[in-house]
């Protein structure tokens, strides 16, 4: 008896054991089928900034702040800026991709990013960056002049006092603009230096700071050249092992006495021992700026799109047999040769400092802070930073809004 009920059971079940890998498979095809027809959800990014407690409250020489209010005062000094800048002038790299689109059909059919009363499409994000990359320069260093250097194909005009555009022929493709920085900088350089050859030498000399188009001058940079007053080049470091170079910052100093002695050499030295000394009196900004520009293209070209030229100058440094790369651990000024030319190592956390989660997250910002750089999607945030410095013009305030903002809400 128990031998035939367990059979019956086993011919009760046995159809369901036959059905049950194909309802399976229909109940597997209808969850794909709902998946691939229902669109997924994206959280949706705020549109204004979300201000948590600012990094680096109780610690020294460090801003605190309340809120957007800040406690105590940084180093600048308004009444300093009326003559600041007079012979450093501003270098950035910017082209316009689709200068052609007509923004009345782009501003319909793409998103737009609304930032206080303005709306604003992927191009004109970018002219407001670059705007404001003016204006903070205008504010701080009002006698320095702006030099854009672009694709000459580029739709570029911009209407401001001081700012040039500066056609340089090039490859200004997404994927090759660092590499076309480095050679653009190069090229703007050569031309400098011509262009005082045929003036003799009695041309005005500018130092010259090469920067990417979203950081925020904060401060008079025109002490560098006076307070280190030896070096070639000066570049920003961090203490980062595999990059610890940030090529959003190169200055250049513009050597009269070497210009001068050049100029007079070419005019009097026979032929024949020009080609043997000529090398010794071209601006070493620029040499060291080829040499870079050699190892990008010979060791870095898959990272051609990012980082290359950052990878390129931290390897024409570490190559120098003396360098100690310890050095970077600490935010301390120093100098170094390289390659024949006196290189300026100036920490990222005063002269390139980047708000949260980069330097500085967690030990907040030096009261120092010269250079604000709005790397990645932290362009809302420059943009953010100019309307609350333009309707309340107080530079450490400004600088509380920037270090309390949230990092999540960043969106472009």
């Amino acid at each position: 008896m128990k031998v035939g009920g367990g059979w019956r059971r086993f011919l009760f079940l046995l159809p369901v054991m036959i059905l049950l890998p194909y309802l399976l498979s229909v109940l597997e095809l209808h969850n794909f089928s709902t998946t691939v027809d229902q669109p997924k959800k994206h959280s949706k990014k705020s549109d204004h900034l979300v201000l948590g407690e600012a990094a680096g409250q109780g610690l020294r020489n460090r801003l605190q702040c309340q809120g957007t209010k800040s406690l105590n005062k940084t180093r600048h000094n308004a009444s300093d800026r009326l003559n600041s800048g007079e012979n450093v002038a501003f270098v950035t790299v910017f082209t316009v991709y689709n200068s052609s689109t007509d923004r009345h059909a782009e501003k319909k059919n793409l998103d737009l990013v609304t930032i206080g009363n303005s709306s604003y499409t992927k191009l004109e994000r970018s002219m407001a960056i670059l705007d404001s990359f003016i204006k903070f320069i205008q504010v701080t260093m009002p006698l320095s002049n702006v030099i854009i250097l672009t694709d000459p194909e580029s739709d570029l005009q911009i209407d401001k006092e001081r700012v040039t555009a500066y056609p340089i022929q090039g490859e200004y493709s997404r994927d090759k603009l660092m590499l076309q920085r480095i050679r653009s900088y190069i090229a703007f350089l050569t031309g400098k230096l011509e262009e005082h050859r045929k003036q003799e030498g009695q041309g005005q000399i500018n130092h010259y700071i090469f920067t990417d188009s979203d950081v925020a001058v904060v401060d008079d940079l025109g002490q560098i050249f006076d307070e280190y007053s030896s070096f070639h080049l000066a570049l920003t470091f961090r203490n980062n092992k595999d990059q610890p170079l940030n090529s959003g910052f190169i200055a250049v100093r513009g050597t009269a006495e070497g210009l001068q002695k050049y100029s007079a050499f070419l005019f009097s030295t026979p032929p024949e021992k020009k080609l043997r000394y000529n090398k010794s009196f071209l601006a070493k900004g620029k040499d060291f700026l080829e040499e870079v520009l050699k190892v990008y293209t010979t060791r870095y070209m898959k990272a051609s799109r990012m980082l290359g030229d950052q990878l390129a100058l931290a390897w024409v440094v570490r190559s120098q047999p003396s360098f100690d790369s310890r050095r970077f651990s600490k935010p301390v000024a120093f100098m170094e040769k390289i390659n024949g030319a006196s290189v300026l190592f100036l920490p990222c956390a005063v002269y390139n400092w980047t708000p949260p989660e980069g330097a500085g997250q967690f030990h907040g910002m030096p009261l120092d802070v010269k250079v604000v750089h709005f790397k990645g999607s932290r362009k809302r945030l420059m943009l953010e930073a100019w309307n609350f410095f333009n309707s309340s013009p107080n530079i450490d305030d400004m600088l509380c809004l920037i270090l309390a903002s949230g990092r999540t809400k960043y969106d472009f």
